[in-house]
């Protein structure tokens, strides 16, 4: 089977790493790819919101199955675009259609689905520049810290937690009168703040069955002891030490099965992956955030820890026989830690070339933001490289990590040293 793979960061090198292993798999095709994706696969100069051509791309290779890897293509309906079309609609994308790709590209939309199916989250209002006088009202109503979220999708980068009310109603007049963060910030959701400790939750559906995946903890700040700035995250562990059998009840009753039927009940056609964002409060699992595909990080542990062949996982999400088959598991813990850019999350150089790590062993090396130019592979990206290891548990696996990222450079070359720390 021809499958293409939309996307150019740790999570599509994984997925390639990982369908690379099926018998099952003829040809495969990355767009755009990475200087990873490009040793295993086809790569494909084609953006992901570029319709006509992945259009195109999939005629002229004869693709069967198009996996979507980043939330953008989903939000902007490139699921919808393969159904409308009569050359098309046969080939099964693994993905939600666009009505539903709404729970991650709009933060309002998903508190409401939240409320309506009584899932588990924090208090919360919307506001726009129309009721900005509301808004530091309700901030006034709150303990600090405050928690803003801008409303469309910001990159990862559209939360802000502020300790000081002030501050906080300075950030809200940036986002919504100023559009700190574009039309994403045009409409803000204020909510609680939650006091507890977070993971995330890997669903896999067709629509109407339901697989639960590896849990998985990630790291989104720069700096250690979680300091600094947001990321797009900064390296994961999975499965999460705390997350035991009491808990993952917890989630699977008061969570998952109101999120699965919550989408059939709304009629919001879904097949692919829902990325649940939890934190733990008081031994109860409360819901911060939906995507509508796998984390990155999070791919890099979670994905190596899956033993099926994912060729026949995806095919039966495709022909909604989900059910028939049965997820096992490496009961091993798996942990990746991600190098950086110097400068990153704020502005960062690219074309740096890396070397060192095709003598990494004993780990998995996942691209993510590299290209090659002039046969030599080089940065291109805020996150360049994940470096996937496991382990009997965290501490033996982030150890292995360590020990083989020593042996990778690039200049001024920056990652977490203390992974785990609050576990």
């Amino acid at each position: 089977m021809n499958i293409l793979i939309l996307g150019s960061g740790g999570r599509e090198h994984t997925f390639a790493w990982k369908l690379k292993q099926s018998p099952k798999l003829s040809n495969l095709f990355v767009a755009p790819g990475n200087a990873g994706t490009a040793e295993i696969a086809t790569n494909l100069a084609i953006g992901v919101n570029d319709f006509e051509a992945i259009k195109k791309a999939v005629i002229e290779n004869a693709i069967e199955m198009v996996i979507v890897g980043p939330e953008d293509p989903l939000v902007n309906g490139v699921h919808d675009y393969f159904l409308k079309d009569e050359a098309l609609k046969h080939i099964p994308v693994i993905g939600p259609q666009k009505a539903a790709a709404t729970l991650e590209g709009s933060k309002e939309f998903a508190k409401e689905f939240m409320y309506r199916h009584n899932i588990p989250t924090a208090k919360y209002e919307s506001f726009t520049s129309a009721n900005l006088e509301e808004g530091y009202a309700f901030l006034e109503s709150l303990n600090a810290p405050y928690v803003l979220k801008a409303d469309g999708l910001a990159a990862g980068k559209g939360v802000l937690i502020l300790k000081d009310l002030q501050e906080a109603k300075d950030e809200l007049k940036a986002m919504l009168v100023d559009s700190k963060f574009g039309n994403a910030s045009a409409t803000v959701v204020i909510e609680e703040f939650l006091d507890g400790i977070e993971l995330s939750v890997f669903v896999l559906t067709d629509g109407s069955g339901y697989k639960v995946l590896p849990t998985a903890k990630d790291y989104k700040r720069i700096g250690e002891g979680d300091t600094g700035l947001n990321t797009g995250g900064m390296g994961a562990i999975s499965p999460v030490p705390f997350a035991n059998k009491e808990f993952m009840d917890k989630i699977h009753e008061q969570v998952v099965i109101p999120t699965v039927e919550g989408l059939k009940k709304d009629n919001l056609p879904y097949k692919g992956f829902i990325f649940i964002g939890l934190i733990k409060v008081n031994n109860n699992p409360l819901v911060i955030e939906y995507n509508v595909r796998m984390g990155d990080p999070e791919t890099e542990v979670v994905i190596p820890r899956i033993k099926n062949d994912l060729v026949e996982v995806f095919q039966a999400v495709g022909k909604q026989t989900l059910d028939t088959i049965n997820i096992e598991l490496d009961d091993r813990t798996a942990t990746t830690v991600m190098t950086v850019s110097g400068g990153y999350p704020e502005a960062y150089e690219k074309g740096k070339e890396i070397t060192g790590y095709n003598t990494i062993e004993d780990s998995l090396v996942f691209h993510a933001g590299t290209t090659i130019e002039n046969g030599t592979v080089v940065t291109n990206g805020g996150r360049v490289m994940a470096i996937t290891s496991y382990g009997e548990d965290f501490k033996e696996a982030l150890k292995k990590s360590y020990q083989n990222i020593e042996k990778l450079h690039f200049d001024k070359m920056n990652y977490r040293k203390d992974l785990g720390f609050d576990l």
